[in-house]
C-alpha cells in the first residue's frame, strides 16, 4: 500500500496545500525524540524537493535543538476528510534565524509573524504515501488565534525574551543557538 517518490508531484503538492495540520518529527544523536503538531498556515511548497515551515514561537524549541546535532526530519500530513492518505515527507532540515541572509527573501512567504522563530527549510529525500485507513475522519472548525495573539500583546521585544527565558535549550539540555551565529 506504501508508494514512494523521488519528489513531490503535482497531484501530493495539492493535498498538502489543502492540509490544515501536519507533524514535524526530530532527533538528536541522544535523548527524547520530538513530534510536534503545526498548524496556521505555516507550510510552502517551494518546489518538487523542498519545502519551509515557519516555526512560531512556543514553549520549547525541540526541533531547533536536533537539528543543529542531527539534520534528519521528517514531515507527516494525514487526511482527515475525503480520500484517505498519509504522507511523509523525509530529508535534511537546516533552520534559518533573522540573522541569517535567506531570512529576508523567506519570511515574505507568510502572514502573521510577530512571534515568528526560526524557518525550516527540508531539503526532500523521499516522499512517501501510505493508505491512511485507519485515520478518522474529522471536520475543520477555525484556527485558534491564540498563539498569535499572545505574541502581538508581547510584541517582538517580550517574544525575543520569552526565547532567552524558555527557548535556549531542548528538554536535554541541547542548546538552540537562536542568538548565536
Amino acid at each position: 500500500m506504501a508508494k514512494q517518490y523521488e519528489v513531490i508531484n503535482d497531484e501530493l503538492k495539492r493535498f498538502i496545500q489543502q492540509q490544515k495540520i501536519f507533524f514535524v518529527g526530530t532527533a538528536g544523536a541522544e535523548g527524547k525524540v520530538n513530534v510536534s503538531p503545526k498548524g496556521m498556515d505555516t507550510l510552502r511548497v517551494i518546489d518538487e524537493k523542498q519545502v519551509i515551515w515557519l516555526n512560531h514561537t512556543g514553549s520549547g524549541n525541540e526541533s531547533a535543538a536536533h537539528v543543529l546535532e542531527n539534520s534528519r526530519m521528517t514531515i507527516m500530513f494525514c487526511a482527515f476528510e475525503g480520500k484517505p492518505l498519509i504522507l511523509r515527507l523525509y530529508g535534511k532540515a537546516t533552520a534559518i534565524h533573522e540573522r541569517d541572509e535567506l531570512w529576508d527573501s523567506l519570511i515574505t512567504q507568510f502572514d502573521n509573524t510577530t512571534g515568528a522563530r526560526q524557518i525550516f527549510n527540508l531539503e526532500i529525500e523521499m516522499v512517501q504515501t501510505s493508505c491512511g485507513y485507519a485515520v478518522p475522519n474529522f471536520d475543520y472548525v477555525e484556527e485558534r488565534e491564540i498563539l498569535l495573539n499572545w505574541a502581538e500583546v508581547k510584541g517582538r521585544d517580550g517574544v525575543v525574551q520569552y526565547w532567552r527565558d524558555n527557548n535556549m535549550n531542548s528538554l536535554d539540555g541541547k542548546p538552540t543557538k537562536l542568538f548565536e551565529d
